[in-house]
């Protein structure tokens, strides 16, 4: 009898070891763009992994979630005659966003949501973050600040709130592009204005339970949350300063002043021992060294010259003391932590010259990375102090359909799980086998 039951649960641990991974929000189940799914292909067959399903979409930047057997994933459809173009200006656009629930197995419509929204932002193709889906509630915020929960199952709107009306204040010049992030009772958000430049609100009521700090616009790094110096720190970049708070009150641990050029504050700092990483458009970059006893922070350097990564448009990828990702110049390093120490360029993952902010999303399974280039490439490849190792390319998966510093791009990030990629442009989502 005992022989059957260990093989009962044997059995059952074997299933529960091999179950299907979500990716329930920006960069994965964790936030650290790690890809954990075992039984995924080495290579890629014959003509590209297989594409299971596309269902059609508009524009947006924002990449899918996917939790079971459901994707959820926002667009915009724009009145016609505006337009999409990226620059400097505030071109007013107005039009619908919408947020979709498909099944996963087929692409089909499951519900969708939507409502009207003018937008006075540069790039302005739709919303930016990827969905957050926490239980039976589905968190989606739009370029211009609308922050929605919604009930997962069929779409009913639970609650909703608009960031720029309740805080008295303006979309940053490329939108509302910080993920929100899901902790404990509380979602945590950039919203902007006069002490609320980032706030704490009740994820199931959308009462507000604390804000703090000042900045002179939102910035677009998400929030992370670390443990240094015996403590839980919430750590919030924005234009003017690095700020360290407490998740649970919203009260200051420490401040770094930090000059953004243009307001461009995007990737979220990276946490290797006690330095933290952050860099920023134009060489903007600072590694802080954290105290180990109590939470507070010094600057180790800053703003080195040929040195650090300033990521533009990516999250960059901390693994053993090396970062790698994309500089703004268009070239990918890698770079010492913490020297900040280049330690080799290539433009061969993104291909070609590069004329800057070029851009692939690094996602690691086992020892390699799958990386979606903004030509809309899946790249297998490996990624060491020592060098750029390519294993396999699946060119063109999905179009670039946008167009960025005068070339077609794709910037979208895509979801990892049930062992198939999901990714969206500015016309489709699609699916792709990516099985052993």
């Amino acid at each position: 009898m005992m022989k059957v039951q260990l093989a009962i649960l044997t059995a059952l641990f074997m299933t529960a070891g091999l179950r299907a991974d979500d990716w329930p929000q920006w960069m994965g189940p964790k936030r650290d763009n790690i890809w954990r799914e075992e039984g995924v292909v080495e290579k890629f067959p014959e003509g590209g992994p297989k594409k299971l399903w596309s269902a059609p979409l508009s524009g947006g930047y924002a990449g899918p979630a996917v939790v079971g057997d459901r994707v959820f994933v926002t667009d915009y459809v724009k009145k016609e005659g505006d337009t999409d173009e990226g620059n400097f200006e505030r071109k007013p656009t107005s039009g619908t966003e919408r947020v979709f629930c498909l099944d996963a197995k087929s692409g089909e419509e499951i519900w969708k949501y939507e409502y009207a929204v003018k937008y006075a932002i540069s790039y302005p193709s739709g919303p930016r973050t990827t969905p957050t889906v926490d239980g039976q509630i589905v968190y989606t915020l739009g370029a211009e600040g609308n922050l929605t929960a919604l009930n997962a199952k069929d779409g009913k709107v639970v609650w909703t709130k608009e960031l720029k009306d309740v805080y008295k204040t303006k979309s940053a010049l490329w939108g509302y592009a910080a993920h929100p992030l899901i902790d404990g009772k509380k979602l945590i958000t950039l919203a902007g204005g006069e002490g609320s430049h980032v706030i704490a609100l009740d994820k199931m009521t959308g009462e507000e339970i604390w804000k703090s700090q000042s900045q002179k616009e939102q910035g677009y790094s998400p929030p992370t949350i670390i443990q240094a110096g015996g403590t839980r720190q919430l750590i919030v970049p924005g234009p003017t300063a690095i700020r360290s708070l407490d998740p649970e009150t919203g009260k200051r641990y420490w401040s770094e002043a930090y000059d953004a050029t243009s307001g461009s504050v995007i990737m979220t700092p990276l946490l290797y021992k006690d330095f933290l990483y952050f860099g920023g458009y134009q060489a903007k970059n600072i590694l802080l060294k954290l105290d180990s006893t109590k939470p507070a922070a010094t600057v180790e350097w800053k703003d080195k010259l040929k040195a650090g990564i300033s990521a533009v448009n990516v999250q960059p990828f901390l693994q053993e003391g090396t970062l790698y990702g994309f500089h703004d110049d268009g070239n990918m390093y890698a770079m010492d932590v913490p020297t900040g120490k280049r330690l080799w360029e290539s433009t061969d993952l993104v291909g070609g010259d590069a004329k800057g902010s070029e851009t692939a999303f690094l996602v690691k399974n086992g020892d390699r990375f799958f990386c979606f280039t903004e030509k809309g490439d899946l790249v297998i490849c490996k990624l060491t102090k020592e060098k750029y190792e390519e294993i396999d390319r699946a060119k063109g998966i999905v179009a670039a359909t946008n167009t960025a510093f005068g070339r077609k791009v794709v910037w979208c990030a895509p979801a990892f799980a049930n062992k198939r990629m999901y990714v969206r442009n500015d016309k489709e989502i699609a699916c792709f086998d990516l099985a052993k």
